[in-house]
């Protein structure tokens, strides 16, 4: 067995984080290894699992004081009040930090509810690929989705006009059956879903002859979801109750949409930051001036360039990068400005000249000083 990590190591804290900060720490990890994103991954799902446990610990301030105190025998003698990370239940985890994902917003991963519903319909899950300006301003797509609608002919009781229901003469109406079995313990019960009426605790007298009982057919309906700005690629929004609808009047599942982002043309993404690759002409490198710089919002700003800027000079224009997603963060991130000099290739015999008459000037030589402060721009720049 893989011996336990700190708890404070788990989540990437301090050990004199805040409550805001572990919270935080345990929001990000959660959604990257959340098993709607990871499905199959068990190494996600232990990961998962483990932020969850030390999240149960650390924000609570009478238990972190324990295991600060005395380790992971501290709190209730145990990881997960008293279970370690590899024993306990999702329905367990979504139940008592549902919250945190979010609810039905964004986050990707919110739940109707922690623990199984009765008659749930399933998640639909699409891909949809957003141009720099879309998640900049953020966006309404409209899909066209064939997938499980009510049945129009019995309105999703799954039985024709006039049938009754009838106690299910398994369970005898409570829906759940009791297994008793002989074990070294002794007497051992468990109980499950009564395989009869699937969960209910009634069956159906006169099955409806369009839908065969179940209170769902196949159609097709035009689903808006409305996308918010500064998301990223690889977040999922969750749209809840547009899913499948659920059989025999169940709620429908989600719809959790894969964000893709495509390459933009002009600027390069860095979290909320965008960054602009700018080339100056050499005159202008040399002399100063003005230039204009295009914005994600479609305007161009005028921006000082001083005498003698150098090649690997970056400038930061504030708030003019990409806005936060809700829930990750306020405010906006920067745009970022990253100057070259041009260098012609080729040289009329007059610009020849010109620059000729340059070469020796001490100007135009730079010492080792200089060349080494622009190397170490560049080294700062790529490493």
């Amino acid at each position: 067995m893989a011996q336990k990590r700190d708890y404070y190591e788990v989540l990437g804290v301090a050990k004199t984080a805040s409550e805001d900060e572990i919270k935080k720490a345990y929001r990000q990890i959660a959604i990257k290894y959340h098993p709607d994103r990871n499905p199959g991954d068990k190494q996600a799902e232990e990961k998962f699992k483990e932020a969850a446990e030390a999240y149960n610990v650390l924000h609570d301030p009478q238990k972190r004081q324990r295991y600060d105190q005395f380790g992971f025998e501290g709190p209730m003698g145990g990881g997960f009040d008293g279970f370690g990370a590899t024993s306990m239940n999702m329905d367990d985890i979504f139940s008592m930090f549902g919250d945190i994902f979010g609810g039905h917003g964004f986050g990707g991963f919110g739940r109707q509810s922690a623990r199984p519903q009765q008659n749930r319909g399933s998640d639909l899950r699409l891909k949809v690929k957003l141009t720099l300006e879309e998640v900049n301003q953020g966006v309404t797509k409209k899909f066209k989705l064939r997938k499980d609608v009510t049945c129009t002919h019995c309105h999703g009781t799954g039985a024709e006009s006039g049938s009754t229901h009838e106690t299910c003469p398994t369970c005898h109406g409570s829906g759940i059956i009791t297994h008793t079995t002989q074990s070294i313990f002794g007497m051992m019960q468990t109980q499950g879903v009564c395989p009869t009426c699937h969960g209910e605790g009634k069956i159906i007298k006169n099955k409806c002859k369009n839908c065969g009982g179940t209170g769902i057919t196949k159609g097709e309906e035009v689903v808006e979801i409305n996308i918010p700005a500064g998301v990223a690629d690889g977040m999922i929004v969750n749209v809840p109750g547009k899913g499948n609808a659920g059989q025999r009047g169940g709620i429908s599942g989600d719809i959790q949409v894969f964000i893709e982002e495509e390459d933009h043309d002009t600027f390069v993404r860095d979290g909320n930051d965008l960054i602009y690759n700018l080339l100056l002409d050499f005159p202008t490198a040399t002399l100063g001036g003005e230039v204009d710089i295009p914005t994600i919002e479609g305007k161009n700003l005028k921006v000082k360039i001083d005498s003698g800027t150098q090649p690997g000079k970056t400038m930061r224009l504030r708030n003019k990068g990409l806005p936060s997603v809700q829930g990750y963060g306020s405010g906006r991130g920067d745009l970022v400005i990253n100057i070259s000099v041009y260098v012609p290739k080729t040289l009329s015999s007059d610009e020849r000249k010109a620059i000729e008459s340059f070469k020796n000037s001490d100007n135009f030589k730079g010492d080792h000083q200089t060349k080494a402060s622009i190397f170490n721009r560049f080294k700062n720049y790529f490493s």
